[in-house]
Formats: C-alpha cells, sequence, structure tokens
C-alpha cells in the first residue's frame, strides 16, 4: 500500500516537473532584445565565432549555443579591437590588454557592473 502511494506522488512530481514544453531561447531573439536594450553589436575577424556586445566603453563577446547565447569569458573594457580584462597590477585594479593597460576608475567599473547586470537579464529574459 504505502509504495503504491509512493510511486503515485512520484508520478505527480514528474508532471509538475514536465509541465509545457520549455522553449530553448533563440539566438536571433536574444541579439534583438540586446540591440534594442541600446548594446551595439559588432563582429570581429578575430573571433569568427562570436559577436561582441558593446555599451558605455564595455564589451563582451557572445557565441551560440545549443541553449542559446553564452558569454565568452569575463566582459570588460574595450580597447581598441580588443577587450581589455579586469586585472590587479601593483596594487591598484586595471583594465588590460597584453601591454595596455587602463585605469579601473569607480566610473568605469559601475558601467561595467550595470552592463554585466543588463546583459546578463537580456540573455536569461523570456520572449
Amino acid at each position: 500500500m504505502r509504495l503504491a502511494g509512493w510511486q503515485s506522488e512520484r508520478r505527480d512530481l514528474r508532471l509538475k516537473r514536465n509541465e509545457g514544453p520549455q522553449r530553448m531561447p533563440d539566438p536571433a531573439e536574444q541579439l534583438q532584445r540586446i540591440y534594442l536594450a541600446g548594446f551595439e553589436l559588432q563582429t570581429f575577424e578575430r573571433y569568427a565565432n562570436s559577436v561582441g556586445v558593446i555599451r558605455d566603453g564595455c564589451i563582451a563577446l557572445l557565441r551560440a549555443t545549443p541553449v542559446g547565447l553564452e558569454v565568452v569569458g569575463a566582459p570588460g573594457w574595450r580597447m581598441g579591437e580588443v577587450l581589455g580584462v579586469l586585472v590587479e597590477k601593483d596594487g591598484r585594479r586595471v583594465f588590460q590588454a597584453k601591454a595596455e593597460v587602463v585605469e579601473a576608475t569607480p566610473e568605469r567599473l559601475e558601467a561595467l557592473r550595470r552592463f554585466q547586470e543588463d546583459l546578463e537579464r537580456l540573455l536569461t529574459a523570456t520572449a
């Protein structure tokens, strides 16, 4: 008797878990949302399988996966055609791309924080 009740509960849980088909994000729809939110989209020859997403000096590279777009690495500061990553150098925070260094000012760090939050929200939003 007890086993039958357990199987019934298990079936109910399985039905709840599988309610409705889960729709995978469409990369084209995700890019459209990002663009309409004020981000610039740019391709880079050196990153052929990715698209750059840029706003307020910040940049992230996105690539398509079977479950939608995902950020490649960590967003950073745009330094010409490359992405400067946030690092600590000589006791201070900077954005660095090879030998080029840009100070990570409080304003730039705040812009990067907003950029990351907004991009994450847009990537996980459903249509």
